[in-house]
């Protein structure tokens, strides 16, 4: 996103952190917006366009939307309207991911961030799955039925709902990427670091709470772990948080040596 996009982003982040009455009926329509959005280049542009007055940009809100949301929805839209955008995409962006935040206000008890890593691998062990999903042609609302079907009973609404949307506009984005980004906004949300962890073999839950809270200590915030067994790391592990590796596994002192004498 540009310069400007990130502060407009900043904002309506702001706005929802401030707002209430935000539920699962708020997130859904945020996500069906996106949608209508994305779906129009009209709309998009009259939404996203800078020059034209504010109070311009709210009246398309209030003429398209307002009699078919929430007055939360309506009050949130408004606030991303009123916004400087870098671009129309960045605008639809924004609000997607403004329904990805209000999922995660709306559902604060479920612990949405390992539901949507465990459906991302889900989809990565299954290419089909992934095909399905990603694939340009075919009804975008049989995508998220099929997802909703997926998690039904495995997760919760919130993170069903995020999950389900987002399969039904990828707008060129890989479905992986579109639930990593999820899972990062929802902790970010919570005020949270997501922690990807891959290790030979299951950590027990000491091994879980130990590296837990050093990786709270080091970073200066609550951290959660979503964990990948993979045995060619041989033992010890590999954690990404962000653009940070630590990197302990035996592979990877094994392939240093290698290199060492091989030098």
């Amino acid at each position: 996103m540009g310069s400007a996009s990130t502060q407009a982003l900043a904002a309506t982040t702001a706005a929802l952190r401030a707002a209430s009455g935000v539920d699962l009926d708020v997130a859904g329509e945020l996500f069906a917006v996106a949608r209508a959005v994305g779906d129009s280049s009209q709309l998009s542009g009259a939404l996203a366009d800078s020059a034209a007055p504010a109070e311009a940009r709210r009246q398309v809100v209030a003429d398209v939307f307002g009699k078919t949301v929430k007055p939360t929805t309506a009050s949130l839209l408004t606030t991303a309207v009123d916004q400087r955008w870098s671009s129309s995409d960045d605008l639809i962006d924004g609000i997607e991911e403004l329904a990805v935040r209000a999922a995660a206000v709306a559902d604060a008890n479920a612990d949405v961030e390992a539901e949507l890593f465990a459906f991302t691998r889900t989809v990565a062990d299954n290419p089909e799955l992934e095909l399905a999903l990603g694939r340009r042609l075919g009804d975008s609302a049989a995508k998220g039925t099929l997802v909703e079907s997926l998690l039904k009973g495995r997760a919760s609404a919130g993170a069903t709902l995020i999950a389900a949307s987002l399969v039904r506009q990828p707008r060129e984005r890989r479905i992986r990427q579109l639930l990593t980004r999820a899972t990062d906004i929802v902790a970010d949300q919570r005020n949270r670091a997501v922690a990807t962890v891959v290790a030979a073999a299951p950590l027990s839950a000491a091994q879980s709470e130990r590296l837990t809270a050093a990786l709270s200590k080091r970073y200066g915030t609550p951290v959660s772990l979503n964990t990948i067994v993979d045995p060619t790391v041989v033992g010890g592990v590999r954690v990404q948080i962000a653009d940070d590796v630590i990197d302990a596994s035996v592979s990877a002192r094994l392939a240093d040596l290698r290199q060492r004498l091989a030098g």
